[in-house]
């Protein structure tokens, strides 16, 4: 389970590792472009039920902490998916990625809100 820092929050954001590498990728293409957004997020099982969004910005301090030694192989279509989603008016939604046994249409794909 991986954690994200941000600001001066005392709650860090526990995201799943895999989940986590592939967030960091597109906000840190954002950021690097200096763009603002948010991140939305349902709360795991292991928090009071809900869902939380953060405010991005470039001028606020933000450190990724992975459990993992050694980085997952990315998907490129996960990454797409929240870098759309990132552009968006509602701004990133950390959703489910899709692994696909047979092909399937881009259209007919539902969109899975993973819990982190």
């Amino acid at each position: 389970m991986g954690t994200i820092y941000y600001g001066g929050s005392a709650t860090p954001i526990h995201i799943e590792d895999r989940a986590l590498a592939h967030l960091k990728v597109v906000i840190a293409t954002k950021l690097r472009r200096g763009e603002s957004f948010t991140v939305s997020w349902v709360h795991p099982d292991d928090e009071p039920r809900g869902r939380s969004t953060i405010w991005v910005h470039p001028s606020i301090p933000l450190r990724f902490v992975f459990d993992e030694p050694e980085p997952p192989e990315l998907s490129r279509q996960w990454i797409e998916d929240l870098a759309n989603s990132a552009n968006s008016s509602g701004g990133i939604a950390l959703v489910a990625e899709h692994i696909e046994t047979a092909p399937v249409p881009a259209d007919d794909a539902p969109q899975v809100v993973v819990p982190v």
